[in-house]
């Protein structure tokens, strides 16, 4: 079996017909939700691109792999779902974002370099890259913000667009009065995109998942990792103009939350980005483009499929849809992502598995809490393996797939490390202390602070939309010690033992006894004969008398 996991960029849970959205048609991503299981309840662990998909590559909480805010290199060893797969006789290829910055220190320390085989998979998440392209190709006086090659600017240049940085020029703006209208300018987001559709960032890449399968014959994991609908929040015609201001929900967001807010949350409100959303104009301008940026995923969703379908591969290929994190679009008065709330941290997951056992559970819709960490150990598991638990920290997902009920987690955990933010600095806070945890059962949500702040509780049962903050009453403490004493649960884990698995342990048990370590023993009947056997027997040579035996 193969396995295509798709990844869209800052795509939210509720912005697909299959969940619920009242204007967004999406039939693709709901033909893969017929055909599998929708994940009504799936968290990331951490709210930024950047922690977020090493914590999918790795099956490992932030925490654990220390890769926690973009940019921050994923150390040298840490292994990925590259690594486990290969084991098993499975290929496993990128194509499209990873966020991935290589420990470059770490590699030269060991002597690996770039160019050779270890040195490239190192580089990037564990992956073979059939093409890497990271999708933010801004310049600003200081250079590019991303100093590799962009695959996608020379292949716009090979189509003609004339610029050295046509994903600026061209794929990311519009024109206005013939003059380049940016997309980094929110006014500018109902403009359709200078470019030709089919040219654009979306179909590129879908072309080149498309070239991938037909040149790769199984089993691979290929990683389809896209930058939509992420911003620059344009779109090419005819997507730029299909919604308009009767398809802008309200926001939700309410005064209570702006009265004595956590100072945390107060910081992230009073930032540039959730300043931009607070504007009701923003919003007219880039919800429509950020709805057609993800029809135009669903109708490249539906390319891909018809392929599978056509050159009967869908039988035996695995389907991941899913994201890294959400946008808030103006709710709870911030954009982007960065906290805790539904809108940033839950994110679509629907699983499609071909095969025979899966079928009394299509079509259907699960509510347990799943975390981003369960597809490494789902697709190690697809692939016939034992998942290695002492190093994969999430949890098989093919039981809920396959229409089993299993012993299944109590709650869902996310952090945040928002150290090298504007916000920290604000706050005062030293790099060790700008950081957040979120631990949520199901009902209740805790957002607990470093740094001495008190915590944030939220009760999604009575309070779905999370407006009202009731740490903030004092009424509720036997819900966050609860919640706390999960927490603690959690930070107890077994994350760093990960080069001797619970099997090898039991085996290494008594070993050094039958290697002939003994110690603590009285008379030696205190262990079975075999054990003592090369520490018994007639004395060869007397070296305390000086008599030698053996002559």
């Amino acid at each position: 079996m193969n396995i295509l996991f798709i990844m869209y960029d800052q795509l939210r849970f509720d912005y697909l017909s299959c969940a619920g959205h009242p204007h967004l048609h999406t039939p693709n991503f709901d033909r893969v939700a017929h055909m599998g299981v929708r994940f009504s309840n799936a968290y990331v662990q951490s709210p930024i691109c950047g922690a977020s998909r090493m914590c999918y590559y790795t099956g490992r909480y932030a925490s654990s792999h220390g890769a926690q805010w973009n940019g921050f290199p994923l150390r040298v060893g840490e292994q990925t779902i590259g690594d486990h797969l290969r084991k098993l006789g499975m290929d496993c290829w990128l194509i499209g974002k990873t966020h991935m910055v290589a420990d470059a220190d770490g590699m030269a320390r060991l002597g690996l370099s770039a160019d050779s085989t270890i040195g490239a998979r190192q580089a990037e998440c564990g992956f073979d890259a059939w093409v890497r392209d990271d999708g933010l190709w801004g310049e600003g006086p200081d250079g590019f913000y991303d100093e590799k090659r962009s695959p996608y600017n020379e292949y716009l240049k090979g189509k003609g667009y004339d610029s050295e940085n046509p994903w600026a020029d061209y794929a990311n703006a519009g024109i206005d009065d013939e003059q380049i209208a940016s997309g980094w300018m929110f006014r500018n987001a109902d403009k359709p995109a200078n470019i030709r559709e089919e040219d654009s960032e979306t179909p590129w890449l879908t072309s080149k998942t498309i070239e991938f399968i037909e040149e790769h014959d199984g089993p691979w994991c290929a990683h389809v990792s896209f930058i939509k609908p992420h911003w620059p929040y344009i779109v090419p015609a005819p997507y730029h103009n299909m919604y308009g201001a009767n398809h802008i929900p309200q926001p939700r967001r309410a005064d209570v939350e702006r009265d004595d807010p956590h100072p945390v949350f107060g910081a992230y409100m009073e930032n540039k980005v959730a300043s931009a959303f607070q504007r009701e104009e923003v919003r007219q301008k880039v919800i429509p483009a950020y709805m057609g940026l993800i029809k135009q995923c669903d109708d490249q969703l539906g390319r891909l499929l018809d392929h599978l379908e056509n050159t009967d591969r869908l039988k035996d290929t695995m389907i991941v849809l899913t994201s890294d994190h959400g946008d808030y679009l103006g709710d709870h008065w911030l954009g982007e992502k960065d906290l805790f709330h539904e809108q940033s941290v839950k994110v679509p997951m629907i699983i499609y598995d071909p095969r025979s056992a899966a079928d009394a559970a299509r079509g259907t819709t699960c509510d347990a809490l799943v975390e981003s960490v369960d597809l490494a150990a789902t697709f190690v598991e697809a692939a016939g393996g034992k998942v290695p638990d002492h190093i994969i920290e999430g949890r098989s997902l093919i039981p809920w797939l396959h229409g089993e009920v299993p012993d299944w987690r109590e709650y869902a955990i996310s952090e945040y490390d928002y150290s090298a933010t504007p916000q920290a600095v604000k706050l005062g806070l030293r790099p060790r202390d700008a950081r957040l945890f979120m631990v949520f059962d199901g009902r209740y949500k805790l957002m607990h602070a470093e740094g001495g702040f008190r915590p944030m509780l939220f009760d999604l049962q009575t309070d779905p939309d999370e407006f009202n903050d009731l740490a903030k009453g004092g009424k509720h403490h036997p819900e966050m010690d609860r919640l706390y004493d999960m927490l603690a649960q959690w930070g107890r884990r077994m994350s760093q033992r990960v080069t001797r698995s619970e099997d090898d342990i039991e085996t290494m048990r008594g070993k050094s006894g039958r290697r002939g370590i003994l110690p603590f023993m009285y008379d030696g009947s205190e262990v079975p004969d075999e054990l003592t056997v090369k520490y018994r027997g007639t004395v060869r040579q007397d070296h305390v008398k000086g008599d030698d035996k053996g002559s």
